[in-house]
């Protein structure tokens, strides 16, 4: 199973007791009607520990998907449960929620209003794109994919290379001159797994590897990244 996870910057309050004691009363309650059935439906966070300068948790929420049986459209309510941990590192505070872009920015919004009344205090870390050049050009053999953006061709958004020893060639350095680096897949020289990262902190773990493994990686190799 491949996993994903997203990194962010709390804007306000690093104070990891006071976070806690807030996310401990959080809970919203929606009664929705879908296809003339009522559910409701609940968001709130468990597991709570605070640990050092890392407090953890898991953010659960149910939605209700509509599929079909026989002709007829079925709603069936499902509980998504996102592992998260808020990490003290330098002066900065992360929130890095384990899971897939859409729901993970859904959940840093909910966390926002919950934690500090308005959205905008949770907003989402960047690599500068200097930062991601150098970050692939130290591991140059190991990248295997290669997204651009900002691209200044006409008509053309977005080019990218697959492929061995991508840094070597010249079509890499061409693309320099047109764009940023914007995604990679690599092998990691330091642990050896094969991930995905993107500048707005996107991570994907293409590798077989478990929760804290990915953690660990998260916060060893990606928070120095984070401007």
């Amino acid at each position: 199973m491949v996993l994903a996870a997203k990194v962010f910057l709390v804007k306000r309050e690093n104070d990891l007791e006071l976070l806690a004691k807030k996310l401990k009363t959080f809970k919203v309650e929606q009664e929705v009607k879908v296809e003339d059935s009522s559910f409701d439906l609940v968001s709130e966070v468990d597991d709570l520990s605070i640990s050092g300068k890392v407090l953890e948790g898991t953010f659960s929420f149910d939605q209700v998907f509509v599929i079909k049986h026989r002709g007829k459209s079925v709603p069936v309510p499902r509980t998504f449960e996102a592992p998260f941990s808020f990490d003290l590192f330098g002066k900065k505070l992360h929130l890095t929620i384990f899971e897939k872009k859409s729901r993970a920015n859904n959940i840093a919004n909910e966390m926002s209003k919950a934690l500090f009344m308005s959205l905008g205090q949770i907003v989402e870390a960047r690599i500068q794109p200097e930062v991601l050049k150098r970050f692939h050009e130290e591991n140059f053999d190991n990248t295997k994919v290669i997204f651009y953006d900002d691209v200044d061709l006409p008509n053309i958004s977005k080019l990218s290379l697959y492929g061995e020893l991508l840094g070597s060639t010249s079509l890499y350095s061409n693309y320099l001159t047109h764009g940023n680096l914007w995604y990679i897949v690599f092998r990691s020289r330091a642990y050896g797994y094969i991930m995905g990262l993107t500048r707005n902190c996107i991570i994907t773990a293409f590798s077989k590897l478990d929760l804290p493994e990915f953690t660990s990686f998260i916060k060893s190799q990606i928070f120095p990244l984070i401007t």
